[in-house]
């Protein structure tokens, strides 16, 4: 039996794998792909992050160590396509199993980073390269301007999320608790930033021109 921390981070990133899939899915059922089309753009999102941070710290990547991540994609797949009425109802459902996702694999990234005994702020960067990755490529894939190059507030809320997460170590604080509360700051950042439209200044560079 796994330990109880070891227990819920498995959790926590298979529900993470769950709902980046369906959003890459719900994205490309948007752009006309097959139905492998999908699946590859559910995958890519949902592997995506956790694959650059690996490479990164010079790690074998997760996925080729673990099978769980190909077959949570395809059970995203089959329940976007037999309940696609009630899973997407919600106008919003994309944007919400995004920033379910973020936090979640924001809080592996970190919990993995730590797990290495890296200073914290690389930790909070692994966080955010997890969370915040997977939806670049898949953006990219499907022809989208990538939701972190956006002026919505989406790194920032992992960068939020790992702050927490050190705050709660630092206190005192179970890890386990400390994993959930940081999942849910990063979701519940990315809800509120959106919901009153609060984001980063756009950058404007207008060059002026002399007219003759």
């Amino acid at each position: 039996m796994l330990p109880p921390n070891t227990l819920l981070l498995t959790s926590i990133d298979l529900i993470g794998t769950f709902v980046f899939a369906l959003s890459g899915i719900e994205l490309a059922s948007n752009k006309k792909v097959d139905w492998f089309g999908a699946y590859l753009i559910g995958l890519v999102t949902a592997i995506g992050g956790g694959t650059v941070r690996d490479v990164l710290l010079d790690i074998r990547p997760f996925w080729m160590q673990q099978s769980h991540y190909f077959i949570m994609t395809g059970v995203a797949l089959v329940a976007a396509l037999l309940f696609k009425d009630r899973i997407f109802k919600w106008q919003r459902a994309l944007f919400l199993f995004d920033a379910i996702g973020l936090g979640l694999f924001t809080t592996v990234g970190i919990s993995k980073s730590l797990a290495m005994d890296l200073p914290f702020w690389v930790c909070i960067v692994m966080g955010t390269v997890t969370g915040s990755i997977g939806g670049v490529i898949r953006d990219v894939l499907l022809n989208e301007v990538p939701l972190l190059l956006r002026k919505d507030i989406y790194a920032l809320a992992c960068v939020a999320g790992g702050l927490v997460y050190y705050a709660g170590l630092q206190v005192g604080f179970s890890t386990s608790f400390t994993q959930l509360i940081a999942a849910v700051v990063v979701i519940f950042v990315r809800i509120i930033a959106q919901k009153y439209r609060i984001h980063l200044p756009v950058v404007s560079i207008k060059k002026e021109t002399n007219h003759p």
